[in-house]
């Protein structure tokens, strides 16, 4: 289950790739792009949360919390599109690194 956890993850950081490369050339990222991101992004979440809840004992923690502050963010942006305001890079770099970390985070539990 954690490792269908790390592949949806994995694709939810290409996706959010994507999306941070078109912001970072002024591009606009499609929108089935975004709503994919957010939406792998979740599933994958929700899935390591049931996973942590299945192993009390031994699940990992700083990887699930970095991915819900990770997601406070990407929830933050979701909704400054819908409402059509600008959402500065930096949140979304900020969002980004924590991503980033918790996947770390999460593979280093996982195969270390």
């Amino acid at each position: 289950m954690i490792h269908v956890s790390i592949l949806i993850f994995a694709i939810s950081a290409i996706l959010g790739l994507t999306i941070l490369i078109k912001w970072l050339t002024k591009k606009t990222a499609s929108k089935k792009v975004i709503y994919s991101h957010g939406i792998t992004a979740a599933i994958a979440l929700i899935i390591l949360i049931v996973y942590a809840v299945q192993h009390p004992n031994d699940f990992p923690k700083a990887s699930i919390i970095l991915f819900i502050i990770a997601a406070l963010g990407g929830s933050y942006m979701f909704t400054n599109d819908l409402n059509g305001k600008y959402n500065p890079i930096v949140v979304a770099i900020v969002h980004a690194i924590l991503a980033v970390a918790g996947f770390i985070t999460l593979i280093g539990f996982v195969f270390l």
